[in-house]
């Protein structure tokens, strides 16, 4: 029989409940905390926030509770348009953006834990160090052996059209971090984020390197451990299916043996 053991000091522990402000419209948020300098085990702390005071995105909330509960809650982000990722985390069991998730889509209270499978920096920041090294493995740029036009390199409508679902990727890690075979894998499978920039670049008719870019992905474990469960289809918060996209590679991969 099989023994799965947690790493240490991973088990998650109740945490400090810090006090309510005075209002009477507070939501719970129950957070993820954990403090490589202090080490010990993770918590969930409870904080109450004014909404009436903070704008209606998880993250507002998280913000509020920064400025003026807890300063030392730690997070990412940047944007807070749904466009650059940095704030992906896991709120109530989904990985999504907190930039785009509304505080009145969640019952109760709102618990926010870092990227499931991910070593943790600090509180709700995982490290993507592994997950962006696989994706300079598929080199997502544009490779040419043309001379370089003086102007742009130039596309029909028809071509463009055949990026869509494919470039919109943001880079936020939720698809990868909800997909079992990655949790499993992280050090050979690319994952579905690494590959559905691939798709992106093959699909792309100005580019010159779709040979090179498919024997990258020729390998038992880079492309193939993919098992089709579309995990990444339902976290994606821009509503693309990575899945799709890989299914179609492995297609491209069989299509020029024969």
């Amino acid at each position: 029989m099989a023994e799965f053991r947690l790493p240490k000091n991973s088990a998650i522990g109740e945490g400090k409940s810090w006090p309510k402000p005075k209002s009477v419209t507070l939501r719970e948020f129950r957070i993820y905390r954990w403090n490589p300098d202090q080490g010990g085990n993770p918590r969930l702390d409870s904080y109450h926030v004014d909404t009436s005071d903070c704008g209606p995105m998880v993250l507002d909330g998280l913000i509020w509770i920064k400025n003026n509960i807890d300063p030392t809650l730690t997070f990412r982000r940047s944007c807070r348009e749904g466009i650059c990722g940095s704030c992906s985390m896991n709120i109530n069991g989904q990985n999504t953006l907190a930039c785009t998730k509304s505080m009145s889509d969640q019952e109760g209270a709102v618990q926010l834990l870092p990227l499931p499978h991910q070593p943790v920096v600090k509180d709700l920041v995982p490290d993507l160090t592994n997950f962006y090294a696989q994706l300079t493995v598929i080199e997502p740029w544009l490779q040419t052996k043309s001379p370089t036009p003086q102007k742009e390199w130039r596309q029909s409508e028809e071509d463009r059209d055949k990026l869509n679902g494919l470039y919109e990727c943001i880079l936020c890690a939720c698809c990868s971090t909800s997909c079992p075979s990655y949790w499993w894998n992280s050090e050979r499978f690319l994952g579905p984020a690494a590959l559905i920039q691939a798709a992106r670049w093959i699909n792309d008719s100005r580019d010159e390197a779709t040979g090179e870019r498919l024997d990258i992905l020729e390998d038992p474990f880079r492309l193939y451990r993919c098992h089709t469960i579309l995990n990444c289809a339902k976290a994606c918060p821009k509503g693309l299916n990575p899945g799709e996209a890989i299914s179609e590679l492995r297609m491209k991969l069989v299509a020029r043996k024969m």
